[in-house]
């Protein structure tokens, strides 16, 4: 709802937002309504719910990936472990032509991301319940795959470079960076036949520190035993625990 006469309007940072990555005035009114609907509805599976923390820790540190080609062009996403929607409700937003999927293991968070995505009448957003290694529809299919506090880098590529086509990439958010993990991750990669890029370092918001993209891209197909079984990822981490 917009504010009344004289009222303070908490999401009057999402247009400078939309102006600072070029949207049109219907992807920042879709934005607004996804933000209010993260610090507002009591279903929303986040613990931020002050507005401008919406706005900076949700909506600009996901449109920060905008920089890059391999998101800007990529028309088949998976988002996974989507959890309340970021990034992928907000990417979704961003770029209508890409047909964006939340996978999501948890039926509350589903049934509120389908909330959402009924809400902000995003066509081009599907949600399915599912585990990123049991969503067979999406092996090999995905141009790109996001993924945000998800799990340990290393995990996270497994989970992806199954869904992914060859020349797809998986795109990491990540905060300050692990050597130790990037090395972990690096040694998965050569098992999964992705090639890691080094980490891209970016300024989402002022004051925003230790923020980083990771971006592997998938130069060979995955070896047939992948995906594990569900859990395995996690309990067995390739490149060591």
């Amino acid at each position: 709802m917009p504010p009344g006469p004289g009222s303070r309007d908490p999401y009057a940072g999402v247009q400078p937002l939309a102006d600072r990555f070029g949207l049109t005035s219907t992807q920042a009114l879709k934005l607004r309504q996804y933000a209010a609907l993260l610090a507002e509805d009591e279903r929303a599976p986040t613990t931020v719910r002050d507005p401008q923390r919406v706005i900076d820790d949700h909506l600009a540190d996901a449109l920060v990936a905008l920089s890059l080609p391999a998101l800007r062009e990529a028309s088949v996403t998976a988002d996974i472990g989507a959890g309340a929607g970021v990034p992928g409700v907000i990417l979704a937003v961003a770029l209508p032509g890409a047909q964006v999927t939340l996978i999501e293991g948890s039926s509350r968070k589903c049934e509120f991301l389908k909330a959402v995505a009924e809400a902000v009448e995003l066509e081009n957003l599907v949600v399915v319940h599912a585990r990123a290694e049991s969503w067979e529809a999406g092996m090999g299919r995905m141009d790109l795959v996001t993924a945000r506090a998800v799990a340990p880098l290393q995990v996270v590529c497994e989970y992806a470079a199954p869904l992914l086509k060859v020349g797809g990439a998986l795109l990491v958010w990540r905060g300050r960076r692990d050597r130790e993990a990037e090395r972990a991750a690096s040694t998965a990669c050569e098992v999964l036949g992705l090639t890691p890029s080094e980490p891209l370092r970016v300024h989402p918001y002022a004051g925003a520190e230790h923020r980083h993209l990771h971006l592997m891209t998938k130069t060979r197909e995955t070896p047939s035993r992948f995906p594990r079984r569900p859990g395995m990822a996690a309990k067995r981490p390739l490149g060591g625990a």
